[in-house]
């Protein structure tokens, strides 16, 4: 391996490390290779997503991002030069890994400069699920090649949204206070529901019909991520079993809390879900 190359692994693999993310319990049982590759993809979602997600005109997040288009052209023409990218090359051509992924990545991370800047409507519920292909089902299209079940894509997209609309329920109240809400507009709206502030929409009661609902489209489509994982070789999709399992336990806790206060903090401890990711590694 050249010196480059494992510079650019070791950036990656800083990257995984600083986030503490709870992707990385499955990532760690992979072989090298896959690892290595998959904290290049985790690494490329988290570099894009700082520049949506941080303080900065909207000028500066949208040249942020055409900046990663124009690195992922770069890549696919073999000629990568940022440190995520030059540590993607070896996946890419390993695993075929393919173009317009990456792009619905920054697709998706578009959608949140839009909703910050009043350039689009708040989601509705299609836009809600579109969004969830972008940000969530395009790293599981990614993924599946790294683990060697590149047909297994019902599964990727059906955990992609079980992970995202778990995500987006856990986390109402700290993207309200940045001013965003991802529960569909129109969805809320049926409710009676007619403030505009984030903040004031996801105090009023009326909002935990909408939550509940979405809850069980959640629930739905881990369902019927299980389903398709055992159409396919659940031991090539344990690294995203482990990650269901963790995140079935946490729309498993906000079902149990209730969305009266859809705003109340849920944790899981360490323990708890190295518990869950070794259920999940054994079944």
């Amino acid at each position: 391996m050249n010196a480059e190359l494992e510079k650019a692994h070791d950036h990656v693999r800083r990257i995984v490390e600083k986030s503490g993310t709870s992707f990385g319990l499955g990532m760690k049982i992979l072989p090298e290779d896959g690892r290595r590759a998959m904290y290049g993809v985790y690494a490329f979602c988290r570099e894009i997503d700082d520049i949506a997600d941080e303080p900065g005109t909207e000028q500066a997040k949208r040249d942020g991002l055409d900046k990663w288009r124009k690195e992922v052209e770069r890549l696919y023409q073999g000629q990568p030069e940022d440190l995520t990218m030059v540590a993607l090359l070896p996946a890419v051509e390993a695993y075929d890994l393919p173009k317009q992924e990456f792009i619905e990545l920054i697709d998706g991370m578009v959608m949140d400069v839009d909703l910050d800047f009043g350039r689009a409507e708040r989601l509705d519920h299609s836009g809600l699920h579109l969004y969830c292909r972008r940000v969530a089902g395009a790293v599981g299209m990614l993924s599946i090649r790294i683990f060697g079940e590149p047909d297994a894509t019902q599964f990727a997209l059906a955990m992609g949204d079980a992970l995202q609309l778990t995500n987006i329920l856990r986390d109402i109240g700290e993207d309200a206070d940045e001013g965003r809400i991802y529960l569909p507009i129109d969805m809320i709206r049926a409710e009676g529901i007619t403030a505009t502030d984030p903040k004031e929409i996801v105090r009023d009661p009326r909002l935990t019909a909408v939550c509940d609902r979405i809850a069980e489209e959640a629930d739905a489509r881990f369902r019927d991520a299980e389903e398709q994982s055992r159409r396919h070789d659940r031991r090539k999709l344990k690294p995203a079993l482990v990650m269901g399992s963790i995140y079935r336990g946490y729309l498993d806790k906000l079902l149990a809390r209730g969305f009266a206060d859809p705003t109340a903090t849920v944790k899981m401890s360490k323990a708890a879900k190295a518990t869950r990711a070794l259920r999940a590694m054994m079944g």
